[in-house]
């Protein structure tokens, strides 16, 4: 299996992009690829063997989904590990640089969409929870 990885460095302290990346609400507010989607719901057990789910929908309605996983690995404003319904896996990765803080995901690809396409979806994704994360005060 491919396995494809993002990142981005946020101008942050490593306790505020931890919070931001669980809290069901703050998800809520960046978590989309784009303009015309949006994330409806989410709940987040941030515990070893617990669940997430985030519902995706696009804004006219026309379709929708829901992103859900079950945690493997949690070390706190480190790492997150977690599988999803499909099997593939995801890491991520948060390292301290001072007041910065760098997250690198890495993500098993699925087999529909090309890579690229896939990738260029995930970075535009963690490039919004960077743009909310600095944002937010």
């Amino acid at each position: 299996m491919t396995k494809l990885t993002i990142q981005a460095v946020i101008d942050r302290p490593i306790e505020t992009v931890w919070e931001i990346w669980n809290a069901p609400e703050d998800i809520k507010r960046w978590n989309a690829a784009s303009d015309d989607w949006h994330t409806t719901a989410s709940t987040n057990d941030l515990t070893v063997g617990g669940q997430f789910t985030n519902r995706m929908e696009a804004k006219d309605g026309s379709m929708g989904f829901d992103f859900t996983g079950t945690y493997e690995t949690i070390v706190p404003y480190e790492r997150i590990a977690y599988v999803l319904e499909d099997g593939r896996q995801v890491t991520i990765d948060f390292s301290r640089n001072g007041e910065q803080t760098e997250v690198i995901e890495s993500f098993d690809a699925e087999t529909m969409n090309p890579s690229e396409m896939q990738q260029a979806g995930w970075q535009a994704i963690l490039d919004r929870f960077k743009a909310y994360a600095e944002s937010k005060k």
